[in-house]
């Protein structure tokens, strides 16, 4: 019988000469991603894909963020804590990174939509809005 320290160990991704072993979780979401693309396309229909709920191995995010890369548009918003937003290579497909208030990660998703829906504007803000603006333009009326 083999005692535990026979076993052989090894740690991936802390040496560049022993790079982290592929589990190729990244093309599947890929497949997934292009099939998300082609039902925005063909029918408007958004998707969001938690990144965080895939069982991914060591070195299978950062090839799934090679493979996805950033774009033109990129958006920081700061609302209990951080949040990155970055269009990848393939417009229409969102890299969404949230962040607590602690900077620890808390969700990492892809959103494939026209625009993300944590960047639009919620109605109650755009009437907040149109009041406010409304009392800076005519300071003297009364509401």
């Amino acid at each position: 019988m083999h005692k535990l320290q026979d076993i052989a160990v090894r740690v991936e991704g802390t040496d560049r000469a022993n790079p982290p072993v592929n589990h190729s979780n990244a093309i599947p979401v890929m497949h997934e991603v292009l099939h998300s693309l082609k039902q925005l396309k063909e029918r408007g229909v958004a998707a969001t894909i938690d990144l965080k709920s895939i069982p991914f191995g060591p070195g299978d995010e950062e090839e799934l963020l090679h493979h996805l890369g950033c774009g033109e548009v990129s958006i920081e918003l700061q609302s209990l804590g951080k949040s990155r937003i970055c269009e990848t290579l393939y417009p229409g497909v969102w890299l969404i990174d949230h962040y607590n208030a602690a900077g620890e990660r808390v969700a990492l998703s892809l959103e494939i939509n026209r625009v993300p829906e944590i960047v639009k504007s919620q109605p109650e803000d755009i009437s907040d809005a149109i009041i406010r603006l409304e009392q800076q333009l005519n300071p003297d009326s009364s509401a």
